[in-house]
């Protein structure tokens, strides 16, 4: 009898550092509310990596010990964080104006559903009554260079977060270049999604079984 193959999928800390590893010397990126917001603690010491945050932050470092965080210097998501030597706050308007023009190379944002085409679905749930709260992801998604998503790789109910087509309301059409989940890495391209990295002891064809969008290996 053949045993079944067995995996365990990565943390959130976990793939933070996963993604942050992939993130190249001199970037400047942006660092979404919510999983992403983990990245800023997992960077390489040593590797300049320009953070910045939506509510008006550049050059943003690691969270602070708890005794050391000040209430006045928060991130997009409220969180208190620290501010890098050279680093700068500045109104909200200059930070979209920078979120706009082009200036980022990376953005990390969360998701709910991404497709094979590269739609973008992380700001509603499409429930009745629900109030608007997208934020500056539509600008974001739509000005960064490149737009790397961090999610885990199914819903509570088992259900894939990568699909044909998004059935959730679109944050952005055809954006994101690379999925990050917990249990692969997933490149967005024309010929289709293309696997790059997978845990440890995950199959394809396994992980085919948990997408619901054709995969390819790299």
């Amino acid at each position: 009898m053949t045993a079944t193959p067995t995996f365990r999928p990565l943390t959130r800390a976990e793939l933070a550092q996963r993604v942050a590893r992939d993130i190249p010397e001199g970037s400047y990126v942006n660092l979404g509310i919510g999983m992403p917001v983990l990245i800023a603690a997992c960077l390489p010491p040593g590797r300049e990596i320009i953070l910045h945050s939506e509510n008006g932050i550049l050059g943003m470092g690691p969270p602070p010990a708890p005794q050391a965080a000040d209430r006045d210097l928060i991130n997009a998501g409220k969180q208190p964080v620290t501010l890098l030597p050279g680093g700068a706050f500045f109104h909200h308007a200059d930070s979209f104006a920078m979120m706009r023009g082009g200036h980022l190379d990376i953005c990390v944002m969360g998701g709910m559903q991404v497709s094979a085409r590269g739609d973008l679905a992380n700001w509603s749930l499409g429930r009745a009554g629900e109030p608007p709260a997208v934020g500056g992801a539509m600008d974001l998604a739509v000005g960064a260079r490149r737009v790397y998503i961090m999610m885990e790789h199914n819903s509570k109910d088992g259900s894939p977060k990568i699909v044909e087509r998004c059935t959730l309301p679109l944050t952005g059409a055809g954006v994101v270049s690379r999925v990050y989940t917990d249990l692969a890495v997933i490149d967005v391209t024309p010929g289709g999604l293309v696997v790059r990295d997978m845990i440890d002891g995950l199959t394809l064809e396994t992980l085919q079984s948990r997408t619901g969008a054709p995969l390819r290996a790299a």
